[in-house]
């Protein structure tokens, strides 16, 4: 070997050269123009309603962020990702133009905003204040973000701030007053950033001594000491009062790392989650020691409530131990209320309660009161428009079962009523979410008519989805249908149109129109549009829709929603694509349950599995994939349920004449990946598949994935028999592996589809690896999403279209 040849090879075994052959990059894809034209179209606008839902914010939005701006330096620390240049979390969609809609006169203004604005923040974009007369958002400019704000009688905006907030944790907080915005800013003199040494000074270490730490697997998580300088450079913030009017900044207390700022309805406390060391390199920030602070508005320490150790020790399925979900209560002008668990967090552990509720009130110097005791898990406190009422739920992990009760927190000793007791699977007897409203602080409760509640839901039955609008006596528990949705139309209860209860806005659409906003009367029975949002792509208008029902082996009811191309002639067989995600249920009678709605109208956005149907396919989506057993031990038969439900799948498109057997392709995402992966290892139902960011060997999940509550060491035949990994030389069939190198996923590390890979490659497998640059688990780039449509085009034209 002579002395060049020496040298390559040095370098190539150094990392330094990487060899063609092994390594191809090749330009961005795209698919038919017909597609790109479909996903370049610009998208509906988000909607936002004002508390007292006299007012509509239209909030205009960008289509796709481009390759380019998603590789821009972004840090990966804590289980957040940063975006150094804006000093805030990464946005990969922002908003750029708004508008506002009087409900009463119909009019819309549209605010008036600096060329090339973008901005984000709070629900739909935007942040209302309580009383509903101003709009607060964070614009992103060069160099950092902006605090702004809309004066909604006026509709015009103005910048609050210079691009000093701290957009990393935390966001926008109006004060109770509806004056005043609580931000967090970047401290005054913080210097530049910290620049990572070149040269080690010693090793990195993690240190396990006796304590158990079962935990799951996340990603972007710290991983050495200048990982937590990187943190505590970029996290840390200046807690601060801007007057929406006069724009002053009152900065309070000293600089720290917050993820709670929360303000009394009095006015007069503050209540503060300050993140704090030891670091976790297991968990993400939020599992991090926290201290839990009362001040005082001066920034001044009223009281520590709480010191919590990470959450590292934390049981499975269970909950930390100490005061969790802390919060101020409502009705009450300073008292703060929390949970606290009487089994120390374990959900395996046996005791007659499970979790209490407490109250302290200002000025914090007594012992909490405790109000409330549940049996099981606590899951929830909704108050009413009344003081003192409220529903409170819980959980029962080990048979996925919800109860919601009905307590007078005012008197403690007062017996719970239950209003409430099904699986959580249910979808049938859901009775719906209390519909709620907002308090001139801005608390939200429930809306109340004196004795009478009001509830929306899906409405799910055999037929479908039909959303409603009930109302229910607290007293009697006696209940009225007071609308439901009809076909041929989906609509959905938005809100009460002001403090009318005969008026309601309604989301409306069909199969053939797009969603938009009407004004119902009850009365009239009339609608009144209040947006004309147009079809995005006109041209897919002919497309048919329809929900296809059919039964497993064992009887078990089965269904999906079946597309056809536009001029699909009956008696035609297609190729076919099926698009499924598994799901776990404790009975036959919740797995069997329809959910959804044929009526809805059809979007293609994104990466769609539905933009086959553009290519002259079948697709068969959101097919049923039930895995049905006890919690406890459901996937151990994970496999044979899933062949079975893809059994019945196929075999009915056969009998109705759409598809062709021999030539059916399965595919899914994320879970959906890991059940197409595992079709193909044991079966031979399909000629294809396609898997995207999923995860194929369970070993390297251990401590539970999905729903599974057992750990590798406990259920290792199940862990082994549900990996594909594992089976990867049974894997006969071309199978196109999808993956974001960035995936940030809680499982599904980007390692999952390259080692399934490299073992299908060394068995000889037909497979195709794609791997994007800068995506995370869902994929957000123009450039990746053109790619990933014609990558699935290709892969199945080639092996299910025309499969010999």
């Amino acid at each position: 070997m002579n002395k060049t040849a020496v040298r390559l090879a040095v370098l190539f075994f150094a990392g330094l050269v990487l060899i063609p052959a092994l390594s191809a990059q090749d330009p961005y894809k795209l698919p038919p123009k017909e597609v790109v034209d479909i996903v370049s179209a610009p998208p509906t606008p988000s909607v936002s309603m004002s508390p007292a839902g006299d007012t509509m914010a239209l909030v205009d939005r960008e289509s796709m962020p481009s390759i380019a701006y998603i590789s821009e330096p972004i840090l990966r620390i804590a289980g957040m990702r940063i975006t150094p240049s804006f000093n805030s979390r990464q946005v990969l969609s922002f908003a750029t133009g708004l508008s506002l809609k009087d409900m009463k006169t119909n009019v819309l203004r549209r605010v008036a905003l600096p060329d090339g604005f973008k901005f984000a923040g709070g629900m739909g974009g935007v942040a209302w204040s309580p009383d509903g007369q101003r709009i607060a958002f964070l614009r992103y400019v060069e160099g950092g973000v902006e605090l702004w704000a809309v004066d909604v009688k006026t509709a015009t905006a103005k910048a609050l701030t210079p691009p000093v907030v701290n957009a990393v944790i935390g966001g926008i907080d109006w004060a109770p007053d509806s004056r005043r915005v609580v931000i967090s800013l970047v401290p005054d003199g913080r210097g530049p950033a910290p620049v990572a040494p070149r040269v080690p000074v010693g090793p990195e270490i993690q240190v396990s001594g006796g304590q158990e730490a079962k935990v799951a697997t996340y990603q972007d998580l710290l991983k050495n000491a200048f990982d937590e300088v990187l943190f505590d450079y970029y996290a840390t913030s200046q807690t601060a009062f801007v007057d929406a009017t006069t724009g002053e900044i009152r900065k309070v207390g000293k600089p720290g790392i917050f993820d709670t700022i929360a303000v009394a309805p009095s006015m007069e406390y503050l209540l503060i989650g300050r993140i704090q060391r030891p670091y976790s390199y297991a968990l993400p920030a939020d599992g991090f020691a926290h201290s839990m602070e009362i001040w005082n508005m001066d920034g001044a320490l009223v009281k520590v409530l709480a010191d919590l150790p990470t959450e590292e020790g934390v049981p499975i399925n269970g909950v930390p131990k100490g005061p969790r979900n802390i919060n101020w209560m409502t009705h009450k002008p300073a008292t703060l209320v929390w949970t606290e668990a009487l089994d120390e967090g374990d959900p395996k552990k046996t005791v007659p309660f499970r979790d209490r509720t407490l109250a302290l009130d200002a000025p914090f110097a007594g012992e909490p009161a405790e109000l409330l005791k549940l049996k099981e898990r606590a899951a929830g406190l909704q108050y009413f428009a009344t003081p003192g009422k409220a529903l409170a739920s819980q959980s029962e992990w080990k048979r996925s079962w919800r109860t919601t009760f009905l307590v007078d927190l005012t008197n403690p000793s007062a017996e719970p009523v239950k209003i409430w007791d099904l699986s959580t699977r249910d979808s049938y007897k859901n009775p719906g979410r209390p519909v709620t409203t907002s308090l001139k602080t801005g608390e939200r409760v429930i809306l109340q008519d004196k004795d009478w509640i009001y509830l929306t839901g899906a409405g799910s039955s055999p037929q479908g989805d039909h959303p409603f609008l009930d109302r229910m006596n607290i007293k009697t528990l006696k209940v009225e249908r007071l609308w439901q949705c009809q076909d041929p139309a989906y609509e959905s209860f938005v809100d009460f149109a002001g403090a009318s209860r005969t008026k309601l806005i309604t989301s409306y659409e069909t199969k053939t129109e797009p969603p938009n906003y009407f004004l119902y009367d009850l009365k009239t029975k009339k609608r009144t549009a209040l947006t004309d949002f147009k079809d995005p792509a006109p041209q897919l208008t002919g497309i048919k829709k329809e929900r296809v029902t059919y039964k497993r082996t064992d009887g078990l009811e089965l269904s999906g929603t079946l597309y056809l191309p536009p001029g699909h002639q009956p008696g035609t067989r297609l190729p076919v694509v099926v698009w499924a995600y598994p799901m776990e249920y404790d009975s036959a009678a919740t797995a069997g349950q329809v959910r959804g709605s044929v009526n809805r109208f059809t979007f293609l956005r994104g990466t769609s599995q539905l933009f086959f149907v553009t290519q002259g396919y079948a697709v068969l989506d959101n097919a049923e994939m039930p895995v049905v057993g006890s919690p406890e031990t459901v996937n151990d038969t994970f496999v044979q349920q899933i062949v079975s439900n893809a059994e019945a799948a196929i075999r009915k498109l056969d009998e109705m004449g759409v598809g062709d057997p021999k030539r059916v392709g399965v595919g899914g995402h994320s879970y959906g990946a890991f059940m197409t992966a595992n079709l193909l290892a044991h079966c031979d139902l399909f000629a294809a598949g396609i898997a995207r960011s999923g995860a194929y060997n369970r070993t390297l999940t251990p401590f539970g994935f999905q729903s599974e509550r057992r750990t590798l060491w406990e259920a290792t035949d199940t862990y082994i028999k549900m990996s594909p990994f594992m089976h990867a030389h049974k894997i006969n069939e071309p199978i196109l592996l999808i993956h974001g190198m960035a995936d940030n996923n809680s499982g599904t590390f980007p390692i999952q589809s390259e080692r399934l890979f490299a073992a299908l490659k060394g068995f000889g497998g037909t497979s195709r690896f794609v791997y994007l640059p800068y995506e995370s688990h869902g994929y957000s780039a123009r450039e990746s999403v053109l790619d990933v449509l014609a990558e699935m085009f290709e892969w199945f034209d080639r092996y299910v279209k025309n499969r010999k």
